[in-house]
């Protein structure tokens, strides 16, 4: 048999009440046969089957991709949407719009004429939720968020954001770059994710930022609800596993 350990987050956390759960399966199963056998333990999960992406060992993998025994498989639901030079931080300590000032000193050398920064923060109005949660968003429509509320894969956030940072380098030619994220509980008008870029000439530097974030969102394995008064939607879509390839 090949024992597996399976790790859920966000919205497959809360549908199983558990973070992880173990898995005996036969010798040679696949990536699907694991969420198969997951499925009938956990029904709940199902539904969710068409947007959830999956990682092996800290590796996007496909699903009919072959368990070894003693394999994390982590079943990555819709995220909310690098270089040795690059910062790359998950705080769970909250900052504030100071950072990008903190961020371009840390980051800037004499050669870099443009710091090109980006903040994100949480706003009242409502996101686009993740598949299966559709229902719970329209019991919440018209309403306020109140806070954004945070969590990730952190080990393969981090390298995710060091694989953008790495092909921000190559696109680019911007070393210099800073991506630093908040986890837990943001409140409403607070910062949760600042981008720095610092390079010789400024369409470089807003290039980078840019990209940054935009891969961030679509590829981190950070997942986040909005909270409302009386219950939180997840928000997001499918994760996607890889850049998209430049147009010749």
């Amino acid at each position: 048999m090949t024992h597996v350990r399976v790790r859920l987050f966000a919205v497959q956390r809360e549908l199983a009440g558990r973070r992880q759960v173990d898995l005996d399966l036969p010798d040679g199963a696949s990536i699907e046969m694991a969420w198969t056998a997951l499925v009938a333990e956990h029904p709940a999960l199902a539904s969710g089957r068409t947007a959830v992406r999956f990682a092996r060992n800290g590796v996007y993998a496909d699903a009919a991709e072959a368990l070894a025994d003693g394999d994390e498989l982590a079943c990555i639901p819709p995220v909310s949407g690098g270089a040795d030079s690059a910062i790359i931080e998950l705080r769970t300590e909250p900052f504030g719009l100071e950072v990008l000032a903190e961020l371009g000193e840390r980051l800037a050398t004499d050669a870099d004429g443009a710091i090109c920064g980006f903040i994100g923060r949480t706003r009242a109005s409502a996101g686009t939720p993740a598949p299966g949660q559709e229902a719970e968003a329209a019991r919440h429509a018209g309403r306020s968020v109140e806070a954004l509320d945070y969590e990730a894969h952190e080990t393969m956030a981090e390298q995710t954001l060091r694989t953008i940072a790495d092909e921000v380098r190559v696109r680019f030619s911007v070393d210099r770059l800073a991506i630093v994220h908040r986890l837990g509980l943001v409140p409403l008008g607070a910062v949760s994710v600042a981008v720095v870029a610092a390079a010789a000439h400024r369409d470089s530097a807003f290039e980078a930022a840019r990209y940054a974030i935009d891969e961030l969102k679509a590829r981190a394995p950070i997942w986040k609800a909005e909270r409302f008064a009386d219950g939180h939607v997840w928000i997001g879509s499918p994760a996607r596993s890889g850049q998209v390839e430049e147009e010749s």
